[in-house]
């Protein structure tokens, strides 16, 4: 189905702070420096900066490491100020930074993949790196020893990647759409469950461990929120992108989630709202509106001497309709379609216009996002881009 146009983005907008440019190649992931005005890149091009801000209002290089092979991720422990990379050569290789940020030493190295690593999570409670590769597997390391603790093969390679600290549970999106959940323990871990709801690979993974929610980014445009805590099995989409969702962050303080994607949206949604579940689209062979044949229904079409049409979903109930009972369109925010979609003709009658309130606000950061950091204590978020920028952002217009 052809993309439905945006809806225009509210008043309120982010503020850009700053650009920090200089990365000859895409930087991958970014993040910004905890009580100080800095940022921690990596790129494509094998270089691992740290940009403090100067006296003149610019960002420069205090650290410039050149890595052997292409950098693809990066965790950053701001506590201990344990620096993990991921290569395109399958290696991690982890650095503490001097407390000036001007200096990073390497710790140790270990081989983690056969293949570009794809995420890197340091959970400091347990001393651990937990990992993704194009390798279709996921790895778990002590960060102390270096060892190998353990892994578990994924369908596909894995870009989503998050982990719960008081279950143990690790949650791994990988490019056939399909979420794994698994339980670790210190030298094992064991299959708990598995999430499918994407028609594209799950792209970003991000965890609200306060409420017990997990958010799914997909390339099929699309984010799901999965109530775990609930205990429901409750599965809410969100629509508010016309290409790829990229990377998520969530701001707990508000119950806000911040999603970017390669059109560069950056969406804020408001998640402290009770929203709905999309139904599942029901089955016929006659629109359940006005009982017209669809196009492969010969026998009714025979009988009846009429022409088949094509099938067509109600996405506010679900039933299967002909295109002239589903000739109105309307934005349904509550069940996460902000952009404008198809209805029937008597669910249109009964959308309010208090039901069609927007609950996202769009923004466009004239950049494909690939990665996104949020800094609660600032309200700052970094995006960064294909475009080998970084920009910061002051989000307290939006995100308060």
């Amino acid at each position: 189905m052809a993309a439905e146009p945006q809806p225009k983005a509210l008043t309120r907008k982010p503020l850009l702070l700053n650009k920090v440019e200089g990365s000859q190649e895409v930087v991958n992931m970014a993040a910004i420096v905890p009580k100080e005005d800095g940022v921690i890149s990596v790129s494509e091009d094998r270089t691992v900066r740290v940009w403090l801000k100067r006296e003149s209002g610019q960002y420069w290089p205090s650290i410039y490491h050149a890595m052997p092979s292409p950098c693809s991720c990066m965790s950053f422990n701001p506590e201990t100020r344990r620096l993990s990379i991921g290569l395109d050569n399958g290696t991690i290789s982890e650095f503490i930074l001097s407390e000036d940020y001007n200096k990073m030493t390497l710790v140790k190295s270990y081989q983690a993949h056969q293949s570009r690593v794809m995420m890197i999570l340091f959970v400091l409670e347990m001393e651990w790196v937990l990992s993704t590769g194009q390798d279709k597997h996921f790895t778990w390391h002590c960060s102390e020893s270096g060892q190998r603790l353990g892994g578990y093969r994924t369908n596909a390679g894995a870009c989503g990647l998050q982990f719960d600290v008081e279950t143990r549970h690790v949650f791994v999106g990988d490019h056939s759409g399909q979420v794994t959940i698994l339980k670790l323990e210190q030298e094992s871990c064991s299959l708990v469950t598995t999430f499918k709801g994407h028609t594209g690979g799950v792209t970003a993974l991000c965890w609200d461990p306060i409420q017990r929610v997990l958010f799914s980014g997909s390339s099929d445009h699309s984010i799901i929120m999965w109530d775990i805590g609930g205990r429901k099995g409750t599965a809410i989409e969100l629509q508010g992108h016309n290409d790829k969702v990229q990377s998520l962050s969530y701001a707990h303080h508000t119950r806000q989630l911040i999603s970017c994607g390669a059109d560069g949206g950056i969406v804020i949604w408001n998640m402290d709202v009770e929203r709905q579940e999309t139904p599942e689209w029901l089955d016929s062979d006659s629109c359940q509106k006005c009982d017209q044949p669809f196009f492969w229904n010969f026998k009714q079409m025979w009988d009846s001497k009429k022409i088949g049409l094509r099938q067509h979903h109600c996405r506010k109930c679900g039933k299967a309709v002909c295109g002239k009972c589903s000739s109105k369109r309307s934005s349904i925010p509550l069940m996460g379609f902000e952009f404008e979609v198809r209805v029937c003709d008597s669910c249109h009658e009964s959308i309010t216009d208090e039901e069609r309130a927007p609950t996202a606000t769009f923004h466009d950061s004239k950049h494909n996002i690939v990665h996104v950091h949020f800094d609660a204590t600032r309200g700052w978020l970094l995006t960064s881009g294909t475009d080998k920028v970084i920009k910061l952002w002051d989000m307290t217009p939006v995100v308060s």
